[in-house]
């Protein structure tokens, strides 16, 4: 019953009033935990786009290890706005044990992604202890709740790469001190090897 245009400035009314309460970058501004091994996902529990989140996630190529917790959800439709809503809430409850919240769901049209456009759900997900990752599949027109979510990816498969990738740079980063310290250490032998021979 909207038009494209009173879509947009509905949108954007929105954007406006989170901005003016002074939330609209609180997720965003939130760290990143270095390695996100416990992961919240909120999706329906039937949608493609979990498959193929989890079929990454749990098959990556280095071996490495997530705990995965799904908190089923609508997705789409009347309902989706208070389920996600009440997905976040239980996550909430645990959130000193979660890392990062995944929310995911297989594409759409543009109507079916009307919920993540609510102010509500936008509201909950500024305010969030903890990193927001949405995957929501789709490339056109950012959400609100895309917005203001830590990290924006274009699908579920995309969000699980991110993941294992940060894995992948903090394995860079101890096979680099690593060497540093092998370097160091050898330097130092090589050093005291020369003064011991001084003495001989």
């Amino acid at each position: 019953s909207y038009t494209v245009g009173e879509l947009a400035l509905q949108k954007q009314a929105i954007i406006n009033r989170l901005v003016a309460e002074g939330v609209f970058d609180m997720n965003r501004s939130l760290s990143f935990p270095e390695l996100p091994g416990k992961v919240a996902v909120i999706s329906s529990k039937t949608a493609a786009g979990l498959g193929d989140f989890l079929d990454q996630l749990t098959g990556n190529l280095y071996g490495y290890k997530f705990y995965v917790k799904l908190f089923p959800a609508v997705m789409q439709g009347d309902e989706a706005e208070q389920s996600i809503i009440h997905a976040l809430d239980q996550i909430f409850i645990h959130e000193d044990f979660f890392d990062v919240v995944v929310l995911i769901r297989g594409g759409g049209s543009q109507s079916d992604l009307n919920c993540f456009n609510s102010y509500l759900l936008a509201s909950h997900v500024c305010q969030f202890p903890l990193p927001v990752i949405t995957g929501i599949g789709h490339e056109q027109d950012e959400t609100i709740t895309d917005l203001v979510a830590h990290t924006r990816l274009k699908t579920p498969t995309a969000v699980a790469e991110f993941l294992i990738e940060q894995y992948r740079q903090a394995d860079d980063r101890i096979n680099e001190l690593s060497m540093a310290l092998f370097d160091s250490v050898t330097q130092a032998v090589n050093e005291e090897k020369v003064r011991l021979n001084r003495f001989l």
